[in-house]
């Protein structure tokens, strides 16, 4: 009697109207109420006239908020550091290359703050120290993927954001820190489509259709600016901080899923990233944005059990699909904008990790515990009423 005592002054006096707000309270903290961007994000892309396109899969990395620890790179499920080595012939350059965990790094240190991959000056083993990481996720087809990055002003390196399945499927923006000329303010990039053709070629794509160096009408190492691959059936678009540097269309253009890639590299090669750099040279990145949809099945159930319009992402239902943010000249508000930095437009999806077998079972689990938390309230409701 005592206990029973005790939780009537802490539990209030359970009414209808008290397990209903329990009910309701319970399940919106589950994640199986109704949430916006529920069937996906959506944009219109440079085409005449402009055409409308939506995504069903979200993955955005604020490196900038992360805390300078290494453990929170290490243990984010998202991203993958890599830790491997190439010979001078693998890496078809002068040096070796060692890839390691190390070279990457966070730091917060006000606007200059977040990723930090670092090509190293010194050889190790006849090979330079560099930096990769990956995305854990390798079920990324069709999408827009934003990167803001500042750039090394150290020569000998190349820098470069991409979508990556194989050698021969492969979407690049490599930038050359050897070719960047701050007294005629010239600052190219080189956008690449690496397919079988250039395989053939020795896996040299400017010998191709599917290579082009564009013009940045900034200098990319004084701040951060948004880079942006825009992979699309049968099409690739490529942006600087919104503005269309070059579209690429054809059989060059990827067919199978992939992942991105953040690598910092030099080999030595005289004919590409030059190097090693004189002193060690840092590659910085504020955040990723990546909007695009899967290959895989599981990932298709889940969007149509979340999606509220009945699964045909039309967005019938109100907020179900998401305009994403445009940076431009005129916006740059939209680098600050994160979906899952919101309070209710992510909650619904899935969590992913390296198995999605697992993110399945914390998902489960998730449900199975509310539905306990549901019993209990009943329970509660039968005893205090």
């Amino acid at each position: 009697m005592l206990g029973r005592r005790r939780w009537r002054w802490l539990i209030p006096p359970a009414s209808s109207s008290s397990t209903i707000f329990l009910l309701s309270l319970l399940l919106s903290s589950s994640g199986s109420v109704s949430a916006d961007c529920e069937c996906g994000y959506s944009y219109s892309y440079t085409t005449q006239p402009a055409k409308h396109h939506v995504f069903t899969e979200v993955t955005e990395s604020n490196f900038a908020r992360l805390s300078g620890e290494v453990s929170s790179i290490r243990t984010n499920t998202d991203w993958i550091r890599q830790a491997f080595n190439l010979t001078a012939e693998e890496a078809r350059g002068d040096y070796g290359e060692m890839f390691a965990v190390e070279n990457i790094q966070l730091q917060n240190d006000g606007g200059d703050g977040g990723l930090r991959l670092t090509v190293g000056s010194s050889l190790v083993q006849d090979m330079v120290p560099t930096a990769e990481i990956d995305t854990a996720r390798m079920d990324m087809t069709t999408g827009t993927f934003r990167a803001s990055i500042k750039l090394t002003g150290v020569p000998g390196t190349c820098a470069a954001f991409f979508w990556y399945y194989n050698d021969t499927q492969e979407i690049d923006m490599e930038f050359l820190s050897k070719d960047f000329n701050p007294q005629n303010k010239s600052y190219p990039v080189n956008l690449v489509l690496q397919s079988p053709q250039a395989a053939r070629m020795g896996y040299d794509a400017s010998k191709t259709n599917n290579f082009l160096k564009a013009y940045l009408p900034f200098d990319p190492t004084l701040d951060f600016h948004e880079y942006r691959i825009d992979y699309l059936p049968g099409t690739v678009f490529f942006y600087a901080d919104g503005v269309l540097l070059a579209q690429m269309d054809g059989a060059a253009v990827p067919s199978s899923p992939g992942h991105l890639v953040l690598r910092h590299w030099s080999n030595g090669n005289k004919l590409w990233s030059g190097g090693p750099p004189p002193v060690d040279a840092i590659m910085k990145v504020r955040y990723v944005k990546a909007y695009f949809n899967s290959s895989a099945p599981q990932r298709h159930e889940d969007w149509a059990r979340r999606c509220r319009d009945g699964g045909t992402g039309t967005g019938t239902a109100a907020n179900s699909i998401c305009r994403i943010p445009e940076l431009t000249v005129a916006n740059v508000s939209a680098k600050d904008w994160f979906f899952s930095e919101k309070g209710n437009m992510t909650n619904n999806q899935t969590i992913y990790g390296l198995d999605s077998g697992a993110a399945g079972r914390r998902q489960s689990g998730r449900r199975g515990a509310v539905w306990a938390l549901i019993l209990a309230t009943g329970w509660w409701a039968l005893m205090f009423a």
